[in-house]
């Protein structure tokens, strides 16, 4: 009977130290290695005809894990929500333990003779940029209101987005204190970070203290059509309708390293335009920036220099 007893205590012990070694194991790598195998995807529609496509994995027993909504390119006239690269992207960030929704929105643009160009009118521009916010608004408060349901954490909100998306979500973030942005419903959402593949701003002084949060820049120094620094939208000469000033990525970076704010920003001195579509396969990069700044609330501003080898 002795001899039982502590065959079972041992068998017991050893049972327990495998489920507190892998909880450890799993703590420790969530939100930065992949941790699930297999996700499953659900669509919905938040506001009209537009739909989302929400990405998690069934059995998680976190039920308050951080929401990436992902925001697609494709210069406000194409672009899909469901493109191989997103869905690629959606499905590996979700493996690793985050809830992800890739949305649709308003092609403002599709359709339209005059382009988002050159001779695109720039007050066009503005009302583009803000149609789209106002999408991501929508689309964030019909997620946080089932927030329960889909089992993710409404105060810890982080927006992605390329080219045009980038654009998208930079200005969303960042524009809410201007006159144009501040209509819009931004009702109590706050996001906690934002990544931008290509992107660029309205205007940088309006980061500041109240508005900034960890980001997350990827850009080329060659883009000739979301500048890299400060420079003209597609680099449109002063007497052209579609000339605006726009600030891009190392503008953006400059002023959160001025706000004390964490950051990295990723340039190729000799990349151009295809870096909105690059860092989707960055996501190794893109989770432990999230996961040290943004979860584990670290301040930490870099700048990486990389080379894409096409």
């Amino acid at each position: 009977m002795n001899s039982l007893k502590l065959t079972v205590n041992k068998r017991f012990a050893l049972l327990f130290l495998v489920l507190l070694t892998t909880g450890m194991g799993y703590a420790q790598t969530r939100y930065e290695q992949k941790i699930f195998s297999e996700v499953k995807m659900k669509t919905y529609s938040y506001a009209d005809t537009l739909k989302l496509d929400f990405y998690s994995y069934k059995k998680d027993t976190v039920i308050k894990k951080p929401l990436l909504i992902l925001v697609h390119g494709g210069g406000f006239s194409g672009g899909k929500r469901d493109n191989p690269s997103e869905i690629k992207f959606c499905e590996d960030m979700a493996k690793r333990g985050y809830a992800v929704a890739s949305m649709s929105y308003r092609l403002v643009r599709k359709g339209n003779p005059l382009g988002f160009g050159c001779n695109c009118p720039a007050d066009q521009k503005i009302e583009t940029f803000v149609s789209v916010s106002r999408d991501i608004l929508k689309a964030t408060q019909y997620l946080v209101d089932k927030s329960d349901k889909l089992g993710f954490n409404p105060s810890n909100i982080i927006l992605v987005g390329s080219s045009a998306g980038a654009e998208a979500v930079l200005n969303t973030v960042f524009m809410k204190n201007e006159f144009a942005f501040k209509k819009l419903p931004y009702t109590s959402i706050k996001y906690t970070g934002v990544v931008s593949f290509a992107g660029a701003i309205v205007n940088a002084n309006y980061i500041t203290k109240k508005t900034a949060i960890p980001t997350m820049l990827f850009h080329g120094v060659k883009d000739n059509l979301v500048p890299y620094a400060t420079a003209p939208h597609h680099l449109c000469e002063e007497d052209k309708p579609g000339f605006i000033m726009l600030d891009g990525s190392y503008t953006i970076a400059q002023k959160l390293e001025a706000l004390d704010i964490a950051h990295t920003l990723v340039v190729d001195k000799e990349g151009t335009h295809n870096w909105a579509g690059i860092p989707y396969a960055y996501t190794d990069l893109i989770a432990k920036f999230i996961k040290q700044n943004i979860l584990d609330k670290k301040n930490i501003q870099s700048t990486i220099k990389v080379k894409h080898k096409s």
